[in-house]
């Protein structure tokens, strides 16, 4: 005890070491968290030193100081490798914006910006005005809006046309998405009363037609871009649909989910359904999300017949979601791309990673196959493999794209593998595969900066052997 009261005496002062930081550390992060990272630091060493380790020194404890703040104020948000095969993954943040979106939120940030003024008439605008003009000549809608994200637009279209009164969809239309969001809940929410026709895998006109009534608001057709149904099955197509509803005198609400503004066959996939073609086949109104096969940021629009879209933007739910002036710059600068479709797999990112060829990623898997396997060590062994990516987000879920990666498996030990995807994830720019055939295979598809990689590689190969780490 004497010697650990001893070792105690000798720790530095908080005004010690304040006295020995450097100006710089002050600057960065002010002197209050200065002060509170270096008495989290010396409260460390005081449990450390009553667990029999030595006394740190100053120097110790200023770089133990340094590393709190460095993590404490360092972005969750962090860029990392999405080598996963999945282009627009959901949790790794989808769609990556094009370079005319990001100066244009950019921009947007950094100035004030004309968002809801006229600019000619000196009088207040509206700020959809920033996109509807364009949404209109994409899509051929009559008119438009937007707000955050399509689960929105929805939820918005339906409890402008439905609330408290009659909802008619599928049950094979019943769909869930990510996070197990439902779309009953959503329409629930809405105030919608719905009302189920058909069966799970076979739905007719005739069931549309019996459930109609006068309590009827609108009938909702959910594209399922995210499972397929095969085998024994029937669907009402839009057209037909959108006739049905135009006879009993209420409206079709489309919902396309993905939404693609492009035909995605001229890039090598089969063809989603366009909003153009939706527009065309009738439904009073489409919705569509932004940042998924559109390639932009969050969002979602809604586009149709002018008197309906009228109507949704009276609605009071329209200004809860509303899009902010950075979001609106980065959509009317993405959907800008779209006017000159022969440079747009060029200049979106979206479509050029969908659209890579499958010859250019294998040749890169083979440049990076060495750096890789120095990196990792001797304990794995790293060759080139041919992988399947897909589009993500719910999009063409049973179509997969010719790729190439890299598949690292241990020589021996399944643990090694889960030190290996561990180690992955603790460098600076986090590297994120998929576990699969008792390895992790990096699917080289969305591997843009392949000079930032192999800097990455450098710190994971400057960091020890992997297999002989300890990771949670």
């Amino acid at each position: 005890m004497t010697e650990t009261m001893a070792g105690m005496r000798k720790l530095p002062s908080v005004a010690t070491l304040l006295e020995r930081a450097p100006p710089a550390l002050f600057h960065r992060f002010g002197r209050t968290a200065v002060t509170d990272a270096i008495r989290g630091a010396i409260d460390t060493a005081r449990k450390e030193i009553m667990a029999g380790a030595p006394v740190a020194s100053a120097e110790d404890l200023l770089t133990n100081s340094l590393i709190s703040l460095e993590q404490k104020y360092s972005s969750d948000l962090r860029p990392l490798f999405n080598l996963t095969g999945t282009v627009l993954h959901t949790n790794l943040g989808r769609a990556l914006l094009a370079e005319a979106a990001i100066e244009a939120a950019t921009g947007a940030m950094r100035d004030a910006v004309a968002l809801e003024f006229d600019l000619e008439t000196d009088q207040r605008g509206e700020r959809d005005e920033h996109v509807r003009g364009l949404l209109c000549e994409l899509t051929g809608a009559e008119d438009a809006t937007v707000v955050n994200n399509n689960a929105a637009a929805v939820l918005l279209a339906l409890n402008t046309l439905s609330q408290g009164r009659e909802a008619i969809v599928s049950r094979g239309e019943l769909i869930e998405i990510g996070g197990a969001f439902r779309m009953p809940d959503i329409m629930a929410r809405a105030g919608a009363l719905m009302v189920e026709v058909g069966t799970t895998n076979r739905t007719h006109a005739k069931d549309y037609r019996a459930a109609l009534g006068e309590r009827t608001g609108a009938i909702l057709k959910v594209h399922t871009s995210n499972y397929r149904i095969q085998g024994f099955t029937a669907e009402v197509g839009a057209a037909e649909l959108a006739a049905i509803a135009d006879a009993a005198g209420v409206s079709l609400v489309h919902d396309l989910g993905s939404g693609s503004l492009a035909d995605l066959s001229r890039y090598g996939m089969r063809d989603e359904p366009t909003v153009r073609e939706a527009v065309q086949q009738g439904a009073g109104i489409v919705t569509f999300s932004g940042d998924k096969l559109l390639g932009g940021p969050q969002a979602g629009f809604i586009v149709g017949r002018a008197d309906l879209i009228a109507a949704v933007n009276r609605n009071p739910m329209k200004r809860a979601l509303r899009v902010d002036k950075i979001r609106l710059a980065a959509i009317e600068a993405t959907l800008k791309l779209y006017l000159d479709p022969d440079r747009l797999a060029e200049r979106l990112p979206t479509l050029r990673l969908l659209a890579r060829p499958r010859e250019d990623i294998e040749a890169q898997a083979r440049r990076l196959q060495p750096m890789l396997a120095q990196a990792v060590g001797n304990e794995f062994e790293v060759s080139l493999c041919a992988c399947d990516s897909q589009i993500g987000s719910g999009a063409l879920p049973l179509d997969t794209i010719a790729s190439a990666g890299l598949a690292v498996r241990p020589r021996s030990g399944s643990g090694a593998l889960n030190r290996l995807a561990a180690a992955l994830r603790a460098l600076t720019r986090p590297v994120i595969g998929r576990t699969a055939d008792g390895g992790l295979v990096l699917d080289l598809r969305c591997l843009t900066d392949e000079d930032a990689f192999v800097s990455t590689l450098a710190e994971l190969a400057a960091r020890g052997p992997v297999d002989a780490r300890q990771h949670p």
